[in-house]
């Protein structure tokens, strides 16, 4: 993951870093109810992998972000956490850009004074999955010869693992995997791709009115209520 550099803060960049947050507090609060958004529509990325925080994404609305479309009422992913009874509690939203947009343009959108926009690159997929499987919920789980399960013979555990986890079973290939490098993924039996997606940057608003949280790349424990 790549981030963008900070720059000098100026009052403005605060004004309409405070202003997308107000938006984005009204926009969200119908959400906080996880079944909303699947009702409209949203779907829940890679929804049998643990993760810190779940991408409840709307694709129409993230591609209009991906062409150019900032609508920040509408952003393309809302975000919950699980609590310890495993339930969806809605903590904030990510807005997508255009991966070749310059900092600029970025920073046109929400402020790199503020923000750290962040970009997925040097990701390392199996043969036989595309990056619109994995935005599909589609992980190879029933394809148990695929790079990246755990062999049956190794565990009692192995097939349960694979079903969950796919080719992400073994922690070499996907987002958070351990090869970064063309040549070890061809390797291993995969295909690189330079860069995931566009560029993103998450928002949590509902945590007081601390920029520095709303803004930060840590998500912020779930609000008491």
């Amino acid at each position: 993951m790549v981030m963008t550099p900070s720059r000098p803060q100026t009052p403005q960049d605060l004004e309409r870093a405070r202003d997308v947050m107000a938006e984005l507090r009204t926009a969200l609060a119908k959400y906080h109810d996880s079944r909303v958004p699947l009702s409209e529509g949203y779907q829940i990325f890679l929804p049998t992998v643990p993760q810190t925080v779940y991408h409840f994404t709307d694709y129409a609305a993230s591609q209009q972000e991906y062409m150019g479309h900032f609508d920040p009422a509408h952003p393309g992913s809302i975000l919950y956490v699980k609590n310890a009874s495993g339930d969806y509690v809605l903590v904030g939203a990510m807005y997508s850009a255009p991966a070749d947009y310059t900092y600029d343009q970025l920073d046109a959108i929400i402020p790199l004074s503020v923000a750290h926009w962040h970009a997925h690159t040097n990701i390392c997929l199996p043969n036989g999955i595309t990056l619109n499987d994995v935005m599909r919920g589609d992980v190879g789980a029933s394809h148990l010869d695929m790079p990246g399960m755990i062999p049956a013979s190794s565990s009692t555990y192995a097939p349960a693992i694979n079903q969950r986890l796919g080719f992400m079973a073994d922690g070499r290939f996907g987002f958070t995997g351990k090869i970064a490098d063309p040549t070890e993924c061809e390797a291993a039996g995969g295909h690189f791709l330079k860069q995931a997606f566009g560029w993103m940057v998450h928002v949590y608003p509902f945590n007081g009115d601390d920029l520095k949280v709303a803004y930060g790349m840590s998500v912020p424990p779930p609000p008491a209520n």
